[in-house]
């Protein structure tokens, strides 16, 4: 459920304040005895189940991580906090990462947490959208500045479509089923956590158009404030994580569905979390994909930065990750 304005910025105001005692110390970020005091902004999205599960299950102390983790509406508000000091780390979907790039921002990827390609274009059955050709010339929602908004971008390209030939609706993720609901707008991409909230609010005029040609891949970033022996705890905490989860999932989704509070409902964790597969990873193939889409962003966006691969290479920070899975670390220098 996305929160109002002002619970976010109460929020922002909360992860602000720890994330100034964290780094008080001036070490950045670690804590007395060698301990490590990070703050970690979240969304309330299945992508960073493991980072979810360690709060609950209260994994972070065997790594002497003392972790403070706040879950935001979206990815793009887990990243702002990033950029904007309030929380040394953020997980976070592959798009809003590559337009900050893209926008210069410090943003630092020490890790791909997950993958997930089970995408729904939610439409009505009386609007006569039969394929994602039949999308032109309609009103479309979608939460922009997110990567449900390249999902759209991919659906839109597989029958030769832009932007350009759609009217395009910017919306709250939970908006997009009340426009569909209201007729306001012809069709709409959200988080699949609104996927059954759809097709409950439109009952027989319910209508999907299944996509896998995009796998969406939530990030864990890094800010400035966040040296690599702290990235280093976090991540060896979120692969025990990721162990524990794999070793028994009714209970992880459980966890996961506690630590969410409210956020995430049973139903929608039991039949979806088996479609992620969960890293942490960092191997070409990102690096493939966070260059495709930046050339999206340019295109869409009119952003500045450089979309090649290698100024994107330099956004990678492998090191963090080789220290705790040398393993999960395919990328090349």
């Amino acid at each position: 459920m996305r929160r109002p304005r002002a619970a976010v910025a109460v929020l922002l105001a909360a992860l602000l304040s720890l994330s100034a005692t964290a780094c008080g110390s001036g070490d950045g970020g670690g804590s007395p005895g060698g301990r490590h005091r990070v703050t970690i902004a979240g969304s309330d999205q299945l992508g960073g189940a493991p980072v979810y599960l360690a709060q609950e299950r209260g994994l972070w102390s065997s790594d002497g991580v003392d972790a403070t983790v706040t879950t935001l509406p979206t990815g793009r508000d887990a990243l702002n906090a990033v950029l904007g000091g309030q929380a040394q780390f953020g997980v976070v979907g592959d798009l809003p990462a590559v337009t900050a790039a893209l926008g210069g921002r410090d943003v630092r990827i020490v890790a791909e947490l997950s993958r997930f390609s089970d995408w729904r274009l939610l439409t009505r059955t009386d609007r006569g959208v039969t394929g994602f050709a039949a999308l032109k010339g309609h009103r479309v929602g979608v939460p922009q500045g997110t990567n449900v908004e390249y999902a759209l971008g991919r659906m839109l390209a597989s029958a030769q479509l832009t932007a350009a030939d759609v009217t395009v609706v910017n919306l709250a993720p939970n908006q997009v089923t009340a426009a569909l609901a209201r007729g306001d707008v012809d069709a709409g991409v959200t988080f699949p956590s609104f996927y059954e909230a759809a097709r409950t609010a439109l009952g027989d005029h319910y209508a999907e158009l299944p996509f896998s040609g995009y796998t969406a891949r939530t990030l864990l970033v890094a800010g400035p404030s966040a040296d690599d022996a702290a990235a280093s705890a976090v991540l060896r905490t979120v692969l025990r994580a990721r162990q524990a989860g794999e070793a028994d999932p009714a209970a992880a989704r459980r966890a996961v569905v506690a630590q969410s509070k409210g956020a995430l409902q049973p139903g929608y964790v039991e039949a979806f979390q088996p479609r992620y597969a969960y890293g942490p990873t960092l191997s070409p193939e990102l690096l493939a994909q966070l260059a495709d889409e930046a050339a999206w962003a340019k295109a869409a966006q009119s952003l500045p930065g450089p979309a090649d691969r290698q100024a994107l290479r330099e956004r990678l920070r492998p090191d963090p990750l080789r220290a705790a899975d040398p393993s999960a670390v395919t990328l090349t220098d």
